[in-house]
């Protein structure tokens, strides 16, 4: 990040362009910004020039060049999935807390195991209130399953890293989102290179995203149709479903994508990352095989804690075939391409003209991404 700047700029920059996310990075470590049902807002003025709320935000001024090269030690060159040692099918494995495990379980074994070993102190996770998300700092592994299944709606998850720092935790693990994933790897790099602001984040799991959905908004959908309290579990099954599948204490409930669609944030379609490339590890579905997941292996202490889960039965892998690895990317490249159209249009990306930019990028990397017309 070329210049960090302070909460008068991020206001400026990021909430009143409509591209906050709600991720939680700038929550828990300033007095003046909160979280609520979904929205992150600023109570009161701040005139401080630098802030970690702008240099956590990973929707202003994100050099991918630079969390690159901080990260993985090579250039951002636009691929379609990013970094990889490996992808595998993935499922919790018999050593694993049973719970309501959304795909395969693949996330909360990973991270149990963490936890169980020693490798964490905590784990930052996301838990659900209603259709309300919110943090959840876990430090015993029997608990993590209780966390586990899809949220789908924007979620402060970071405002519990920045408690965990707070609360002295040396070895932090966090499960979260592509835009989570770029916030922390921000985090990690200390932009404003002070002792007090290190972020011992010990492990990183991803999630795959294409979009999240405004939590407001859905409540206000759902409302009248279902008790909030009564939701259990929340999915979206592949093609050709077109539903968001609500499990509920009175039973399944469909709502059509139609409906659902409309509740996307704005920023979502600027976002360029499907498969959080900046993590450890990431987990998606593995379409067409219920209860498995797809994962990608990225680091060595991901690739380490894998092959250590297996060996312990937590989790259970196998090879991934190739037409499913080839799918994956064909839909990661899809999402770049339209979310770097996007961020064209609007004048978002490599801004020189004084203006911020949400992301910045070597040229060669645009031109992988979006090649220009012969």
């Amino acid at each position: 990040m070329s210049q960090v700047l302070g909460s008068k700029e991020l206001l400026a920059a990021v909430h009143e362009r409509d591209l906050c996310i709600g991720c939680g990075a700038c929550v828990e470590i300033c007095p003046y910004f909160k979280n609520f049902r979904g929205k992150t807002a600023q109570l009161f003025a701040c005139t401080l020039p630098q802030g970690r709320c702008f240099a956590y935000c990973p929707k202003v001024e994100v050099d991918l060049e630079e969390l690159y090269q901080l990260t993985w030690r090579q250039s951002y060159a636009g691929t379609a999935l990013g970094p990889i040692r490996q992808i595998l099918a993935a499922a919790a494995g018999p050593g694993m807390e049973p719970g309501a495990f959304q795909g395969g379980g693949t996330v909360s074994a990973l991270m149990a195991f963490a936890l169980k070993k020693g490798l964490l102190d905590v784990a930052t996770l996301t838990q659900r209130d209603g259709l309300i998300a919110a943090p959840l700092l876990v430090t015993d592994w029997s608990q993590v399953a209780k966390a586990g299944g899809s949220k789908f709606m924007a979620a402060p998850t970071l405002a519990g890293v920045n408690s965990a720092v707070r609360q002295g935790y040396q070895k932090i693990g966090v499960v979260g989102t592509p835009c989570q994933m770029t916030a922390v790897a921000q985090m990690r790099a200390n932009p404003l290179n002070k002792v007090e602001h290190r972020v011992p984040v010990a492990l990183t799991i991803g999630l795959f995203c294409n979009w999240s959905l405004d939590t407001r908004q859905l409540n206000d959908l759902l409302e009248g149709r279902v008790a909030l309290d009564s939701i259990r579990a929340m999915d979206i099954p592949p093609p050709p479903a077109n539903v968001l599948v609500l499990d509920t204490d009175q039973g399944k409930m469909e709502i059509s994508l139609s409906e659902v669609k409309p509740l996307i944030p704005h920023t979502c379609f600027t976002c360029l990352d499907m498969t959080s490339e900046l993590a450890d590890l990431s987990v998606g579905m593995y379409e067409g095989r219920e209860k498995w997941n797809t994962l990608i292996v990225r680091s060595e202490t991901g690739a380490r804690l894998v092959e250590d889960a297996v060996k312990e039965a937590f989790v259970i892998v196998e090879p991934m075939p190739e037409v499913n690895t080839t799918h994956l990317a064909n839909a990661a490249a899809a999402k770049k391409e339209r979310s770097m159209r996007i961020l064209i249009q609007r004048g978002l990306i490599n801004t020189v003209n004084g203006t911020h930019a949400v992301v910045r990028m070597p040229s060669a990397a645009m031109e992988k991404i979006l090649p220009a017309k012969k």
